[in-house]
């Protein structure tokens, strides 16, 4: 009646004793079988004479298969001396589920769930026993590959479609990898492939060649058609490192130049890579040491009615003052800022500096201005940075004096911006701008439901827009795209009278911002100068355009 299984074998293999419990996993009839014995009976016996010949006990795992079911038996064996006989007395458990959920923590530990890979601990374990075999080892590859634009099809196509094509990516680089070879999923859109052995560069270089047009072909998922190019940065060993830690370190650094060249290419890594990314480190240093020291400041630039010249609104921009106290462009900064996760904390500094200056502000350009603040599209669709974001604009006291600009994909991208974010910013009565339009995703079945209060045509168009009759045909098109959408139109980047001069006379556009009013005005600059209250506003409808004047009265100083 016991549930485990007990055996008696005596020294000629013949079964004395076979409980119930035993004769169901060996597949026999209880007692000594008649008939011809079950393969797990032969094993069974050939494992009691060997341990009774060597008088050892021992404990080992059987397994049991019947089809596509598995047992896994955990069994005791010791001999004793029974009445001068030689015996062996064997007790089997069934460790049938325990073996089921090791096995399921062993995957979730070492294998990816989404693709089937080997996980960063498996490859890091075979680079390393490889490392350690130095001096019998040949030499072997390893090439690190990252998705390119992975998030913008995560975002257009949503997260169930973009796991899709990760499975089908991984599937198409498993495709003539040796039983020596592996491919990892490390995390997100990236993967390690470790090729070994190999001849040399010239072979690793075909193999990649081959992956890379396996992966220019485009993806069929749930019915969309998806391409998908992908960054390809490759190290070998022992020529570009002894250690496993060094060797995907430069292939990391080789990767990155493919996706500063381009992407969807592949690389071998060099010396000159390693010294880039040393300097990219330094100015990492230097951004998150600004962000910690609050060594960024706000300039405003105006936007104005082109017919009136009066002030509509100021847009904050946000500048950074380096240690020689030089102000860097955001070009310098902006997009490593998104890269590295700060933008978040700069966009709250912006918002700081704004209501700390609002006073001065008011006095430069209106207390009835509108003010911009530019919010990156990662962070659009990020309610764990808007909705604080919001709290902080309604806490100035004056939110409705606030307008957001995001550019065009945080309301085409499959975000929360438009369902969930957008509604929170219209019941504090801040407005949303749609920034740099025309050269994003300009999807108009997208724009049917956009609920913005101005769009900001992208200076590309306005640039000579006098001498170029198709961008003239596109502005008159967006013209009456916002109209039909109830939204007001704003010309960036204006910067010559003949621009003002065509925008006046062929188009309906109210509002422009460039050069030609007004660089970026630093407020520190305006506080030891006369204080401007209703002059600085000044009224230019009345006067020649060809007077080319400023706004401000005194602007000339901001000129180009």
């Amino acid at each position: 009646m016991l549930p485990s299984g007990v055996t008696v074998q005596d020294e000629q293999g013949h079964f004395l004793l076979v409980n119930d419990a035993a004769a169901a996993q060996l597949r026999i009839s209880t007692g000594e079988p008649s008939g011809p014995a079950s393969k797990e009976l032969n094993r069974r016996r050939e494992t009691g004479l060997e341990l009774l010949r060597s008088g050892r006990p021992a404990v080992a795992e059987e397994c049991v298969t019947s089809g596509e079911a598995k047992q896994v038996f955990l069994t005791v064996h010791r001999p004793v001396r029974i009445a001068d006989r030689k015996l062996l007395l064997s007790s089997s458990a069934d460790i049938s589920e325990q073996k089921a959920v090791e096995d399921q923590l062993f995957r979730s530990a070492y294998y990816d769930e989404l693709t089937d890979l080997p996980t960063r601990r498996v490859v890091e374990r075979r680079a390393n026993s490889l490392l350690q075999r130095d001096g019998t080892q040949g030499k072997f590859a390893l090439a690190f590959l990252d998705i390119d634009n992975f998030k913008h099809i995560n975002d257009y196509y949503g997260h169930a479609i973009g796991d899709a094509l990760l499975v089908e990516v991984a599937k198409r680089l498993r495709l003539d990898l040796r039983d020596s070879d592996m491919l990892s999923r490390i995390s997100g859109d990236e993967f390690i492939l470790l090729l070994n052995p190999i001849q040399g560069e010239r072979e690793v270089a075909e193999y990649i060649q081959f992956a890379l047009e396996r992966l220019r072909a485009p993806f069929f998922i749930d019915g969309s058609e998806i391409f998908a190019s992908t960054s390809i940065g490759v190290s070998l060993y022992p020529d570009h490192g002894r250690s496993y830690d060094v060797l995907r370190q430069n292939a990391d650094i080789a990767m990155y130049r493919v996706k500063n060249e381009g992407k969807g290419a592949a690389v071998f890594f060099d010396a000159s890579m390693e010294r880039e990314a040393l300097a990219r480190i330094k100015v990492e240093q230097a951004l998150r040491l600004a962000i910690l020291e609050k060594r960024f400041c706000c300039a405003f630039q105006p936007k104005i009615d082109i017919r009136t010249q009066d002030i509509k609104g100021i847009e904050a921009l946000v500048r950074l003052r380096d240690d020689e106290g030089v102000i860097q462009a955001p070009g310098t900064f902006i997009n490593l800022a998104v890269e590295l996760g700060l933008i978040d904390e700069l966009t709250h500094l912006v918002l700081a500096e704004i209501v700390k200056s609002i006073d001065l502000i008011n006095e430069t350009f209106g207390a009835d201005t509108s003010i911009s603040i530019n919010v990156a599209a990662k962070q659009a669709g990020n309610p764990k940075f808007m909705r604080p974001f919001a709290q902080a604009l309604e806490a100035t006291g004056f939110p409705e004096r606030f307008m957001i600009e995001v550019t065009e994909d945080a309301f085409v991208a499959k975000t929360h911006f438009q369902t969930e974010i957008l509604p929170i910013f219209r019941k504090l009565g801040v407005g949303i701008s749609i920034d740099d339009f025309g050269i994003g995703y300009s999807s108009l079945s997208a724009l049917a439901d956009i609920t913005a209060d101005e769009i900001k045509i992208d200076r590309s168009f306005i640039t000579d827009i006098h001498k170029r009759p198709r961008s003239q045909g596109i502005l008159r098109a967006i013209e009456s795209l916002s109209e039909a959408l109830g939204m007001t139109v704003i010309a960036e980047g204006l910067e010559s009278f003949e621009e003002l001069a065509y925008l006046q006379a062929a188009t309906r556009i109210r509002y422009a911002q460039g050069f030609y009013f007004s660089k970026p005005i630093f407020l520190e600059e305006l506080k030891p100068a006369i204080p401007i209250v209703s002059e600085a506003r000044i009224n230019l409808a009345s006067r020649p355009l060809q007077e080319n004047r400023p706004v401000y009265a005194r602007a000339d100083r901001y000129r180009r």
